[in-house]
């Protein structure tokens, strides 16, 4: 079994920034894929950043030049980095998580999120 802990979430003024972590833990051989969800009150969950398969990374339009996702592999664990928060930021962030278990099963974990407010 494998879960997934978002941390680093709070309130912010517009402008402000915010490192988020998402730590991996459980029957964990390898993590193929590792992305940032986030999802605002009344709208659809929406991919925010991602490592694909083979590394590279992918943001949303809409944080490109202010969010930074890293991750280090030796510790499962992951992060973004968010400047320039703007009050559209504001929402549940989700760590996602798709790899291959210790018992070589194919899993995809979702964190229970961490509230991001972006206001004055």
């Amino acid at each position: 079994q494998v879960q997934l802990v978002e941390s680093g979430g709070g309130l912010v003024q517009p402008g402000g920034s915010l490192r988020l972590s998402c730590a991996a833990s459980g029957s964990i051989l390898t993590i193929y894929t590792m992305g940032w969800y986030r999802q605002a009150p009344g709208k659809q969950r929406e991919l925010v950043a991602a490592f694909t398969v083979s590394g590279r990374t992918n943001y949303a339009d809409s944080v490109k030049g202010r969010f930074t996702i890293s991750r280090d592999n030796s510790e499962n664990t992951m992060y973004l980095q968010m400047n320039i928060l703007k009050p559209e930021d504001t929402a549940v962030y989700y760590c996602n998580a798709g790899g291959r278990s210790t018992f070589l099963v194919a899993f995809d974990s979702w964190g229970p999120g961490t509230q991001v407010i972006v206001s004055s």
